[in-house]
């Protein structure tokens, strides 16, 4: 395995892990504050739409180099 093939899947698991521990936090933040469904479903989406931007441009920056 190369470097350049090392560097690239540990960014990868790295930004995927870095996702998911900011669910995590969105989710104590909501547990702790009391926000009821509607006010954790709107921590999520709002919260959630950064991570879901940073993906999106991923993908289309990869189409887009093909």
């Amino acid at each position: 395995m190369s470097l350049a093939v090392f560097e690239e899947w540990f960014l990868a698991i790295s930004i995927t892990l870095l996702i998911a521990y900011m669910g995590y936090i969105v989710w104590d933040l909501a547990k702790k504050s009391n926000a009821g469904k509607m006010g954790t479903t709107a921590l999520f989406l709002a919260l959630g739409l950064g991570c879901a931007g940073f993906v999106i441009k991923a993908i289309l920056v990869e189409t887009m180099n093909l």
